[in-house]
């Protein structure tokens, strides 16, 4: 029994370190989002590198938040302006990844940048994140522009 609530208490532990401190990066700087790490858990519409560079979405914030409002675990911190912050927290491990985007409504585009908190690689999840964000906005968008009132 003392050996069962051991394994627990530390199994607990192990999962409330993994959601990793909030980095002090966030938030846009001179109309930017922080650059990605060299480690591969990292994607931003910023970077020029192909291993980290991700296309900005199509659309404008209203539209960022109707989709995260269906996306489990997805829980927005910050909401300013032309800028959002939110959280992603994986159903297993608790692992948090920082999600952003800064809108440019000059061109109706929303840059994002999604990064592991922890660890080196995330097998791919930030860019498939992003990706599902995108396409979920695609029906909207082209609802949006084919309307006519």
């Amino acid at each position: 029994m003392k050996f069962q609530r051991g394994f627990l208490i530390v199994g607990l532990l192990t999962l409330i370190g993994c959601a990793g401190d909030r980095p002090t990066t966030l938030g846009a700087q001179n109309n930017q989002l922080a650059a990605c790490p060299d480690s591969p858990n990292c994607v931003s519409s910023f970077d020029t590198r192909e291993s980290h560079g991700i296309s900005p979405l199509q659309g404008n914030l209203d539209q960022v938040r109707a989709v995260l409002a269906q996306m489990p675990r997805a829980e927005i911190i910050t909401d300013s302006g032309n800028y959002l912050h939110v959280e992603f927290t994986s159903r297993l491990m608790g692992y948090v990844d920082d999600v952003e985007f800064l809108a440019d409504a000059s061109q109706y585009i929303v840059h994002v940048r999604s990064a592991s908190r922890l660890g080196y690689s995330d097998m791919g999840v930030n860019r498939e994140r992003v990706e599902t964000i995108r396409e979920t906005m695609l029906p909207e968008i082209f609802f949006s522009s084919t309307r006519r009132d």
